[in-house]
């Protein structure tokens, strides 16, 4: 069994590649000359042609073929034969003289294979490029011919066989037509749309074919789909019987068969809509058979990509209003003019184009307590050290990955936290000053609470007003006026009174301070305002 199924892969496999054989011509180096000699047999049915009947049509139809002499039009007949597109004639050759036998004893007719082939590729250099149209109104066919056959099929008495062929294959043979046209024009829609060079012309010509043709075909679908479902799910436990009974009625090809043991061994390709997998395929288009979604899904899947590959095209042509332009077409251009100039003109391009001059030598000054000659030459001066970066790689940009920011949180949570102790500490000496008002010879400051004082106090004689006192026939003399210094934030204010023979003596931690002829006075500002609103009496002492 192994051995049985090895051999069989190994007969696919070769199948397969005598297959694919057949399709060597079209792109051998001769291909033109053998589409020319395909097409001369495509026009015939049942050509069977000698050598110089080819060579008589390839003459009339013109074309690089039309030169072939006979012994090369041979040449290319035999490859064409061992590819598998042609066949050698069995005919009897009628000949008149020997030299006419030898012209005509090689005749050749065309294979299927052959035939299919030059057909698809006739169809795809003719219209390959063009957008073929939807065959709309078959779907319409389709939809009626499907709901007439179901309405047969379940009347007492089914469909008449040959009633039920001819609707079978014309139902068939128009969904086809319209599947083929379809997948056509939604693919050279793709192709279109994969553009990104489209200017504003070609853009709205291509968005009235998308929105207005493609809409037609999307609602007509999404319109008959439900319907042919209806039909065909009424049919659909009916069909292998209805396809047994047109079997019984006309077998076809299928029913070819020799007397006796021997059996002619011939692969048979049904027209459509006689075999169930053709009706599975129908039903696949409209339906979701397999959890894989239907033909249709797909198609509004695909006018869906289309509208965001349009929508795409319009971003790109709003952003060329902005200067964001695509220069895909002046590349192009200007690399047409880069392969049909000169080498030197193809130089002044490049210089215009991309800035790129001829190499530049650039000094780098010398250290500052070097004094080097203008007429020392380069080779004896001193050598000038160049960084690392600027002599490896012409910039002197640091390299590597950017370092993360530092977080400085901590830090800055310290700082606050800092802050906020010296306001406190402020605000306690502030409040242990306004409580030893008037009672300075009896209290011990802290250090906070004399700095605090000694700062308010060279504040106010900074600020403090000189007035000359009157003359009394001794040294002249000055008064103190406005000596005043106040912090709004603390609430604190002090005054300065110049007194004559005072004495103001200020006990502290750090020491005691001596005021001569200076009397303080501390009081609380008005700006200090309680809980009630109400404004706190000032409470001025006066310290001798």
């Amino acid at each position: 069994m192994e051995a049985s199924a090895s051999g069989a892969g190994q007969d696919v496999g070769e199948g397969t590649r005598r297959r694919l054989d057949a399709y060597t011509y079209l792109s051998a180096r001769e291909r033109l000359e053998h589409l020319a000699i395909m097409r001369v047999f495509c026009g015939t049915l049942l050509a069977d042609l000698a050598v110089p009947d080819i060579m008589a049509k390839l003459r009339q139809s013109g074309g690089s073929a039309a030169a072939l002499d006979a012994d090369t039009l041979t040449i290319r007949l035999e490859q064409l034969v061992n590819w598998g597109n042609l066949l050698r004639s069995s005919h009897t050759v009628k000949a008149s003289s020997i030299s006419e036998y030898q012209r005509s004893r090689s005749r050749y007719q065309l294979s299927k294979l052959g035939e299919r082939i030059q057909r698809d590729a006739d169809g795809v250099l003719a219209e390959a490029d063009a957008a073929r149209e939807v065959s709309n109104e078959l779907l319409a066919l389709v939809e009626r011919g499907l709901r007439e056959l179901a309405s047969l099929v379940t009347a007492p008495g089914s469909i008449e066989p040959q009633d039920g062929l001819e609707r079978i294959s014309t139902l068939f043979v128009q969904f086809t037509e319209f599947a083929d046209s379809i997948r056509d024009f939604y693919a050279y829609l793709g192709q279109v749309l994969s553009r990104y060079d489209l200017d504003s012309a070609e853009y709205q010509g291509f968005k009235e074919l998308l929105l207005d043709y493609v809409e037609a075909i999307t609602e007509d679908v999404a319109f008959r789909a439900p319907r042919i479902s209806a039909a065909l799910d009424t049919l659909w436990p009916r069909i292998p019987a209805l396809l047994d009974r047109l079997d019984a009625h006309a077998q076809g090809l299928t029913g070819l068969s020799a007397q006796g043991e021997s059996r002619l061994e011939v692969r048979v390709q049904r027209s459509r809509g006689r075999e169930l997998a053709d009706w599975e395929g129908l039903r696949g288009w409209f339906s979701d058979t397999d959890g894989q979604g239907s033909q249709v899904d797909q198609l509004r899947d695909a006018t869906l990509r289309a509208l965001q590959s349009l929508l795409a095209n319009a971003k790109r042509m709003l952003r060329s209003a902005t200067g964001e332009m695509s220069r895909r077409k002046d590349l192009l251009r200007l690399a047409r003019w880069f392969e049909e100039a000169a080498p030197q003109a193809a130089h002044d391009i490049a210089v215009a184009a991309f800035g790129l001059y001829g190499a530049r030598h650039l000094g780098i000054p010398p250290a500052t307590d070097e004094v080097v000659p203008a007429y020392t030459s380069w080779w004896t001066g001193p050598v000038v050290e160049v960084p690392v970066a600027l002599r490896e790689r012409g910039s002197r940009a640091q390299r590597g990955r950017a370092s993360a920011v530092e977080d400085h949180s901590a830090q800055k949570e310290r700082l606050r936290e800092a802050a906020r102790q010296r306001a406190a500490a402020r605000t306690a000496a502030a409040d242990e000053l306004r409580s030893a008002s008037g009672r300075f010879a009896d209290v011990r400051l802290t250090s906070a609470a004399l700095g605090l004082l000694l700062e308010l106090l060279a504040t106010a004689l900074g600020n403090a007003q000189l007035r000359r006192l009157a003359d009394t026939g001794g040294p002249a003399g000055f008064g103190l006026d406005s000596a005043r210094s106040e912090d709004a934030e603390l609430g604190i204010r002090l005054t300065v009174l110049r007194t004559a023979g005072a004495r103001t003596v200020l006990y502290s931690a750090d020491g005691d301070l001596l005021l001569d002829d200076l009397e303080l006075d501390i009081s609380r500002i008005a700006a200090a305002i309680d809980g009630e609103g109400a404004v706190d009496g000032e409470a001025e002492v006066s310290v001798s």
